[in-house]
């Protein structure tokens, strides 16, 4: 490499796991649907069709979120480097 030349590292934009308005929806999805299944408590409250639109909405909520979302998700915080390095 030729001297002077400055090296530029771009790191893309990340977002902790736990930030994550999809996984977040998708969790309390699954833990309502799990707890229908063993509590039936929810069926008798919602209309026959609840259950043919959740299978509907709930893939348009995921393209939708991902769609706003630009970061990749990380399970750690990557560190940061200091500045002017």
């Amino acid at each position: 490499m030729p001297h002077g030349v400055p090296v530029v590292h771009v790191q893309p934009p990340t977002k902790l796991w736990w930030k994550s308005r999809t996984l977040w929806l998708n969790v309390l999805v699954l833990v309502l649907a799990a707890a229908e299944t063993q509590l039936n408590v929810l069926q008798p409250l919602l209309p026959v069709n609840v259950y043919g639109l959740v299978a509907f909405g709930l893939p348009l909520l995921n393209v939708l979120l991902r769609a706003v979302t630009a970061a990749r998700l990380t399970l750690t915080q990557p560190p940061t480097e200091p500045k002017g390095q």
